[in-house]
């Protein structure tokens, strides 16, 4: 550790100071929001008698909350992670709000279907983009267990509306 703290100081000797163009930062929900956010999704579900599981991904596509119901369905952890995972990345690149919305735009990918064969990909109602209020992209989340992905993009969407005036 001394040693690459020696050399991270002779770097930034050499040419002059840490230069903030080196950088990269992003932003994220913190850990209590995002985890406010899948609880009520998962709530909201849980309202209309559906046990579901809500995952949250962060700027980095990777997990950052998971919520399950008591009584959810096997498949549906992964599934949720899916369509966060697809309305965070696709809803970025084609600048749309829903998994549903992506669909109906029929930004699925090629006609072989070769995006759904990407592993965390899926083309599902039920994922929501999180974004800023200037529509910066922070994140995603995905619903998965209620019976039909309209169902389960509703639990999100209803959550993120709650939430959305937070994400500064």
């Amino acid at each position: 550790m001394k040693r690459m703290m020696i050399g991270l100081g002779a770097m930034m000797a050499t040419t002059g100071s840490a230069s903030a163009q080196h950088l990269v930062t992003s932003q994220k929900l913190d850990w209590e929001t995002a985890t406010q956010l899948a609880t009520d999704a998962v709530r909201n579900c849980a309202k209309q008698g559906w046990s579901v599981t809500a995952a949250v991904v962060d700027p980095s596509g990777h997990e950052q909350v998971i919520i399950k119901g008591d009584t959810v369905p096997l498949q549906s952890l992964s599934v949720s992670y899916r369509k966060a995972y697809t309305a965070f990345s696709y809803g970025q690149a084609f600048n749309k709000d829903t998994t549903s919305a992506l669909i109906e735009a029929k930004l699925s990918g090629p006609a072989n279907g070769a995006l759904n064969t990407v592993p965390e990909v899926l083309f599902i109602p039920g994922g929501v983009t999180l974004r800023k209020a200037d529509r910066t992209v922070i994140g995603g989340i995905g619903v998965s267990g209620a019976p039909g992905g309209d169902k389960d993009e509703a639990c999100a969407l209803a959550a993120v509306k709650k939430w959305q005036s937070t994400f500064h």
